[in-house]
């Protein structure tokens, strides 16, 4: 399953009162405010460049930020003493053009040696107070204990980077060459990712849930020379065999020179004899990389765009479009975004709940690139045995800071979970959220019913970017429903159909200026093509999200809306799906909600709505009268829906997102196979009921 899990249990009998919109639930303390890792660096800011900037005072920083570009990526730079082989000639070439516009030309660096390199030193032996990674599984048959764990020292960590690393060399892994996983979030797939890194290599990873089809349409287009894979892995308390997909996976990609294989539900001999027994490239064990004594950690110079590793959009409309990003974006965007946002700092144990395969997985990861950071890996299901598995997780392995999705918060809310009464989380002190907009009711239920005093961070950005633009920042508030502000570097806007600027209503988000994380390229894209057409066609020279957003003039926070593409326009009345999800899946009787508005379609204009009902309850006509008397109520009596269906289940991405815009395309009478791709699917028999609708004439 994907890390927003999108088949939770069955909405509680009730659900607490929502917050009054834009309610203060959380305000930094004096002491957390002069110890921000941010106030650090805007004292060191005014020592080293003579700018002044009051502590607290976010909107005035943020400005600096994107209207100075350059002095602002070579002060993150700087402050967090990246290790340049060779030099920028200047920060910004092409100044502010999208896209064109290239950081830091002439600069050298390698992402894995930061990783690896800035945590060296005197802890290296304390595995058990500050080591380098924390891993555990879902719980086996006791419902416990974990079915794997293991700790990594720092030390450890760069000798198994180390043996990879050497590995490689010998099966003749070269600079620029790709290096894929089919694999888990084990720590093997950290260690093979990094040690791909430092060579120069292009890392590209899949989860072993995605089939082999899906897997294919990914990493085919970029043409491996080595993959790593497991033989299969553990989800919900079940094992599943990935062994005959990893054998057609394997007779997919021509290009590859050898598979290295993790074995995960067999013992070693089983799976180098059966596994992949008939492969048409050498298959060598893990454990194989660690016979000899390897030489010392070396790091490939490469250039600040050089690929790192290679991402994919969700495939909904076809082959998913192979994202590049670059060894110096991702390092300055990780950096800023996990210290000066999230404030991680030395003694911090970083979890984010994902598989590998989102990149979200990427983001934790990047933990590593902090001093001191200890990066916790919990790879199964969230609700294996119950639904308060990883609240017990996060209480037992002493999680500072837990990432989790917006549907796993609201899931426990209706649960009616009480994780801070149930589990010891005096060490936990913040919470990501991400995936999906959390309404302001998800905010009230993590300070009641977690913990009082800890930073909630709801977050959004994208694959794409592979960070967030909207986020946390220790400095700011939390306020119920909204994010708190615009992430420093990004020239965040909010325009309305026209390309104005507006604030305190919904548009479009857009970024002005360049990021460094933007795509460097797409993978089999020469002339830029595909990427103009995804982010730069509606507005040129204009990156267009796809969200929508609302920022605040007063105060810089932000509410997300959901999708741009998936909008409800009713009446010229316009709103993002999230607002109207909030309001049906508040309902007792509702489990999920899907709604299509089919204006635009070539056909009769009407707002659909499709319910997942809790057990016992059923689509009667008392039931259709309370759910349009609350759409009525708290939305608009344009917003009522003109038909309502049960449905089995919603239809989700793999990454739990719900599949509006397919949906859409399909009851327009879309082939299925055009409409989306089917690999891209978490659950495809879910699609059967609207291509069924679609025939019948909707």
């Amino acid at each position: 399953m994907a890390a927003t899990d999108a088949t939770f249990p069955p909405v509680a009998a009730s659900s607490p009162p929502s917050p009054p919109a834009h309610e203060i639930l959380w305000q930094p303390s004096p002491a957390l405010l002069a110890d921000a890792n941010l106030t650090r660096y805007t004292r060191w800011l005014a020592q080293k460049t003579g700018r002044q900037f009051d502590d607290g005072d976010y909107a005035a920083l943020w400005e600096w930020s994107v209207n100075d570009l350059a002095g602002f990526w070579s002060s993150i730079a700087d402050f967090f003493g990246v290790r340049f082989h060779q030099p920028a000639t200047v920060i910004l070439r092409d100044g502010a053009q999208m896209p064109g516009a290239r950081w830091f030309p002439g600069a050298t660096l390698n992402y894995a040696e930061h990783a690896l390199l800035a945590t060296a030193g005197a802890a290296d032996g304390d595995t058990e107070k500050n080591p380098a990674l924390l891993f555990a599984t879902e719980p086996g048959d006791d419902g416990r204990t974990p079915w794997r764990e293991r700790t990594l020292s720092r030390a450890e960590l760069r000798r198994e980077v180390a043996a990879v690393a050497d590995a490689l060399r010998r099966l003749g892994v070269q600079k620029g060459d790709r290096v894929v996983g089919y694999l888990p979030n084990i720590p093997q797939t950290v260690v093979a990712f990094l040690a791909a890194a430092s060579l120069g290599a292009v890392w590209s990873g899949c989860p072993p849930e995605l089939s082999a089809r899906g897997v294919l349409d990914r990493f085919a287009q970029i043409e491996p020379t080595v993959l790593f894979a497991v033989d299969g892995y553990r989800y919900g308390g079940k094992s599943h065999d990935r062994a005959a997909a990893l054998a057609e996976i394997v007779a997919g990609l021509p290009t590859l020179r050898a598979v290295v294989l993790v074995p995960w539900l067999r013992d070693a001999a089983t799976a180098r004899d059966e596994v992949l027994k008939q492969s048409p490239v050498p298959v060598t064990l893990w454990d194989d990389r660690f016979v000899h004594e390897p030489p010392p950690l070396r790091f490939e110079p490469v250039a600040f765009e050089h690929p790192l590793w290679i991402l994919y959009s969700s495939g909904t409309t076809g082959q998913p479009k192979a994202i590049v990003q670059g060894h110096g974006g991702i390092l300055l965007e990780h950096l800023k975004a996990l210290s000066l946002h999230l404030d991680l700092r030395a003694g911090d144990r970083f979890l984010w709940f994902t598989t590998a395969g989102w990149m979200m997985w990427n983001m934790l990861v990047s933990g590593l690139l902090l001093p001191g950071v200890t990066v916790v890996l919990y790879d199964g299901s969230p609700k294996q045995p119950d639904l308060g598995a990883l609240w017990r997780f996060v209480a037992a392995a002493g999680v500072t800071f837990f990432g989790t999705s917006a549907p796993f918060l609201l899931a426990c809310m209706k649960e009616n979970l009480t994780p801070g009464a149930d589990c010891d989380l005096r060490a936990l002190r913040a919470i990501g959220s991400t995936g999906a907009p959390l309404p302001p009711e998800g905010f009230r239920w993590v300070y009641d019913q977690v913990k009082r005093d800890l930073l909630l961070g709801s977050a959004s950005g994208g694959t794409d970017v592979c960070t967030a633009f909207v986020l946390a920042c220790p400095w700011l508030p939390v306020r119920a429903g909204e994010l708190p502000c615009r992430g420093l570097g990004a020239r965040i806007e909010s325009w309305d159909e026209h390309g104005r600027p507006h604030f305190d209503q919904v548009g479009e988000l857009v970024l002005t200026a360049p990021f460094p994380s933007m795509p460097v390229f797409f993978w089999n894209d020469p002339d830029g093509r595909r990427l103009r057409a995804s982010y730069f066609d509606t507005f040129p020279g204009i990156w267009r999200h796809g969200d929508w957003i609302e920022i605040k003039k007063n105060t810089g926070a932000c509410v997300i809306y959901g999708r741009s593409d998936s909008t409800l326009n009713r009446g010229g009345v316009r709103m993002g799906t999230s607002e109207f999800y909030r309001v049906v899946e508040d309902l007792a009787e509702v489990q999920e909600a899907l709604v299509i508005d089919t204006g635009g379609l070539g056909r009769e204009d009407k707002l659909l709505l499709f319910v997942v009902l809790r057990a016992g309850c059923a689509l009667d006509d008392a039931t259709r009268a309370k759910i349009n008397a609350k759409l009525r109520a708290e939305i608009s009596p344009r917003h009522v829906p003109d038909a309502i269906f049960a449905v089995a289940e919603i239809p989700h991405t793999l990454n739990g997102k719900k599949l509006e815009v397919p949906v859409k395309r399909i009851l327009a009478g879309m082939p299925l196979e055009k409409a989306v791709s089917r690999e891209a699917v978490a659950n495809p028999a879910a699609l059967e009921p609207f291509v069924a609708l679609a025939a019948a004439g909707g």
